[in-house]
């Protein structure tokens, strides 16, 4: 019995200190984690919106970022991060946004993209995307990614039959669900724009 209770003793024991170092380790790696993430999003910023000198956080409109999108028929996407992008005076040029459309083939698809004042696109890039190796993934490559470049429409659509009007995206061959969903996000971020500060 007595055996029990040590070898009890002996195990709380050890928990408790493996749950204080792993504490200790979490609150020690925080800020570091936090601030890379910071630095990530801000260079994702620059990435799509390069004319601009800084970049404000705004609030989210409404409860939350999915009401927008959902209202314009994009239930599937969610606005999770805006910002002015300013130039070096200080006046507005433009917004970024953060799009998290649910609708990949393999999860989740989160990526930043840019909209100047008059709505023109002026970009995405992906901040996290695990869709498929040589198919899906080709989503996060700049043959894809550039053809939303500097394009002032009222929304994206894609195509398997090679693109000849501005709106339209060549579909990335084997992947029309990953396309879908990059898509349907910058959509709704459009939409996004529209409602908020472009309807202004």
């Amino acid at each position: 019995m007595n055996k029990i209770v040590k070898d009890a003793l002996v195990l709380t024991a050890i928990t408790m200190i493996s749950g204080l170092a792993l504490g200790s380790v979490y609150e020690i790696t925080k800020e570091p984690i936090a601030k890379q993430e910071e630095l990530t999003k801000q260079e994702a910023y620059k990435t799509v919106l390069s004319e601009a000198d800084s970049f404000e956080e705004l609030e989210i409109a409404g409860t939350d970022g999915a009401d927008i999108p959902a209202a314009a028929g994009y239930s599937a996407q969610e606005i999770t991060g805006a910002a002015a992008a300013l130039d070096s005076s200080g006046n507005t040029i433009g917004y970024v946004y953060t799009v998290v459309t649910s609708e990949g083939y393999s999860g989740d698809i989160t990526f930043t993209m840019g909209i100047l004042s008059d709505g023109t696109v002026t970009g995405i890039e992906m901040l996290s995307i695990s869709e498929t190796a040589g198919l899906g993934m080709k989503a996060a490559e700049d043959e894809f990614k550039s053809q939303y470049v500097n394009k002032k429409v009222d929304k994206f659509e894609y195509t398997k039959s090679g693109a000849t009007a501005e709106n339209q995206i060549d579909a990335i061959s084997g992947a029309t669900i990953t396309t879908n969903a990059v898509t349907n996000g910058v959509n709704a971020g459009i939409e996004y724009f529209k409602a908020t500060e472009g309807g202004n």
